[in-house]
């Protein structure tokens, strides 16, 4: 209990040293640039103690429970032998945290309503729910892909530096071709996927799965699934668009 809590005191404070110079710039700005009072104090000195204290949840919750779960289950295909199985493993997580991201959430109903009041779509909420819902769909199966072909350089060893290169030549060949409209989306949905809930399982994947193998080094082969992740999204994105237009 007395580790437990001494492990909560040391994410507490590194995770106020972090936003310190979050709050430090705000305040300089509000009060020597502007030189203004800092609006709603009270509510903003609330405000920023949910941050913190949410902030240190959450590392907590990942140091305790979503990097060891997904580095024991890495281990444990590992051990079992089946490719097929990691494979499909590995699709869905890639699939399941994407889908259920707030930000590509946010992001896709952003989208959404632009994409009505432009008249790309119908603007009632049936269509707007639809569109949301595909651009959120495409994303998640596109970082279950990436998350696929991850894994595949993992167990290969595959460089890759050749599947980067590849995957960005792709993209601006795709941006030619691409609906305007669709292209800004598709570049900011490559951003989005790589947030609070996929990068922890995504990361202890890869790092558990090269701590496994046999010939795999864990700071070469561990880690770059989320560059993957944030790749395809844009190549998926865009062939999206294209087929919608």
């Amino acid at each position: 209990m007395i580790k437990q809590l001494w492990a909560f005191w040391r994410t507490l404070r590194d995770s106020l040293r972090d936003l310190a110079p979050i709050f430090i710039v705000i305040g300089f700005f509000q009060l020597v640039v502007l030189q203004q009072p800092i609006p709603n104090l009270g509510q903003i000195l609330v405000g920023s103690v949910y941050v913190v204290l949410g902030l240190t949840l959450f590392i907590r919750g990942l140091e305790l429970g979503l990097f060891p779960i997904g580095e024991s289950m890495a281990y444990a295909f590992a051990r079992k032998g089946s490719v097929a199985w990691l494979l499909l493993f590995a699709f869905a997580l890639g699939f399941g945290t994407t889908v259920a991201e707030p930000a590509l959430i946010a992001v896709a109903n952003e989208a959404a309503q632009v994409a009505a009041e432009g008249g790309m779509i119908q603007s009632d909420n049936a269509a707007q729910a639809d569109y949301a819902f595909g651009l959120r769909l495409t994303v998640a199966i596109s970082v279950g892909f990436a998350i696929v072909i991850g894994v595949l350089r993992i167990l290969k060893g595959w460089p890759l530096h050749y599947l980067i290169m590849g995957g960005y030549l792709g993209i601006v060949i795709m941006t030619a071709f691409a609906p305007e409209s669709i292209i800004g989306i598709a570049y900011d949905s490559g951003g989005v996927t790589t947030s609070t809930i996929t990068v922890p399982l995504v990361t202890a994947l890869g790092v558990g799965l090269a701590m496994s193998i046999k010939g795999r080094n864990p700071m070469i082969d561990g880690f770059g699934l989320i560059a993957l992740a944030s790749l395809t999204p844009m190549i998926f994105v865009m062939g999206y668009g294209m087929l919608l237009a």
